[in-house]
Protein backbone atom coordinates (compact mmCIF):
# COMPACT_ATOMS: atom_id res chain seq x y z
CA UNK A 1 0.00 0.00 0.00
CA UNK A 2 1.10 3.40 -1.03
CA UNK A 3 1.03 6.54 1.48
CA UNK A 4 -1.45 8.38 -0.44
CA UNK A 5 -3.52 5.42 -0.15
CA UNK A 6 -3.26 5.43 3.30
CA UNK A 7 -3.88 8.98 3.55
CA UNK A 8 -7.23 9.01 1.53
CA UNK A 9 -8.46 6.31 3.56
CA UNK A 10 -7.65 8.22 6.41
CA UNK A 11 -9.30 11.06 5.11
CA UNK A 12 -12.36 9.35 4.73
CA UNK A 13 -12.45 7.93 8.01
CA UNK A 14 -11.94 11.65 9.47
CA UNK A 15 -14.86 12.55 7.11
CA UNK A 16 -17.24 10.12 8.78
CA UNK A 17 -16.11 10.72 12.27
CA UNK A 18 -16.48 14.74 11.85
CA UNK A 19 -20.05 13.84 10.33
CA UNK A 20 -20.81 11.45 12.99
CA UNK A 21 -19.24 14.39 16.40
CA UNK A 22 -22.00 16.60 14.40
CA UNK A 23 -25.00 14.57 14.64
CA UNK A 24 -23.93 13.46 18.05
CA UNK A 25 -23.86 16.99 18.97
CA UNK A 26 -27.44 17.48 17.46
CA UNK A 27 -28.94 14.42 19.06
CA UNK A 28 -27.80 16.03 22.15
CA UNK A 29 -30.25 18.71 21.98
CA UNK A 30 -33.40 16.57 20.98
CA UNK A 31 -34.34 15.31 24.68
CA UNK A 32 -32.47 15.68 28.13
CA UNK A 33 -33.44 12.22 28.65
CA UNK A 34 -30.60 11.29 26.57
CA UNK A 35 -28.33 14.40 26.37
CA UNK A 36 -26.16 12.86 28.41
CA UNK A 37 -25.03 10.01 26.20
CA UNK A 38 -24.89 12.04 23.01
CA UNK A 39 -22.66 14.30 24.64
CA UNK A 40 -20.57 12.00 25.89
CA UNK A 41 -19.95 9.91 23.08
CA UNK A 42 -19.50 13.62 20.98
CA UNK A 43 -16.67 14.08 23.18
CA UNK A 44 -15.48 10.42 22.56
CA UNK A 45 -15.53 10.51 18.74
CA UNK A 46 -13.78 13.97 19.12
CA UNK A 47 -10.83 12.47 20.67
CA UNK A 48 -10.73 10.22 18.22
CA UNK A 49 -11.25 12.47 15.41
CA UNK A 50 -8.44 14.63 17.13
CA UNK A 51 -5.77 11.38 16.87
CA UNK A 52 -6.87 10.83 13.59
CA UNK A 53 -5.73 14.45 12.61
CA UNK A 54 -2.81 14.14 14.40
CA UNK A 55 -1.72 11.10 12.94
CA UNK A 56 -2.78 12.18 9.23
CA UNK A 57 -0.53 15.19 9.88
CA UNK A 58 2.51 13.19 10.48
CA UNK A 59 1.94 10.87 7.71
CA UNK A 60 1.40 13.63 4.96
CA UNK A 61 4.97 14.67 5.32
CA UNK A 62 5.81 11.45 3.78
CA UNK A 63 6.12 10.71 0.12
CA UNK A 64 2.83 9.66 -1.13
CA UNK A 65 4.22 7.24 -3.63
CA UNK A 66 6.39 5.36 -1.16
CA UNK A 67 5.40 2.38 0.28
CA UNK A 68 4.14 2.44 3.99
CA UNK A 69 6.19 -0.57 4.93
CA UNK A 70 8.67 1.50 4.32
CA UNK A 71 8.14 3.58 7.36
CA UNK A 72 5.83 1.38 9.25
CA UNK A 73 6.29 -2.29 10.82
CA UNK A 74 3.43 -4.59 8.99
CA UNK A 75 2.33 -4.90 12.65
CA UNK A 76 1.54 -1.18 13.18
CA UNK A 77 -0.10 -1.33 9.72
CA UNK A 78 -2.03 -3.74 10.16
CA UNK A 79 -3.24 -2.25 14.01
CA UNK A 80 -4.06 1.11 12.08
CA UNK A 81 -6.04 -0.13 9.42
CA UNK A 82 -8.02 -2.61 11.89
CA UNK A 83 -8.81 0.78 13.53
CA UNK A 84 -9.32 2.71 10.54
CA UNK A 85 -11.90 0.28 9.59
CA UNK A 86 -14.03 0.32 13.05
CA UNK A 87 -13.93 3.82 13.28
CA UNK A 88 -15.01 3.64 9.41
CA UNK A 89 -17.94 1.54 10.09
CA UNK A 90 -18.68 2.30 13.45
CA UNK A 91 -21.68 4.89 11.86
CA UNK A 92 -22.08 6.79 14.87
CA UNK A 93 -24.29 8.87 13.61
CA UNK A 94 -27.20 6.39 12.85
CA UNK A 95 -28.58 6.41 16.06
Amino acid sequence: MKVGELLELIDETIANLKIAVIANQQRALESPHTSYEFTQRAIELQEDLDDLMKARKNIAKLNPDDDVEKHFSREELEEFLKLLELLRNADAHVY
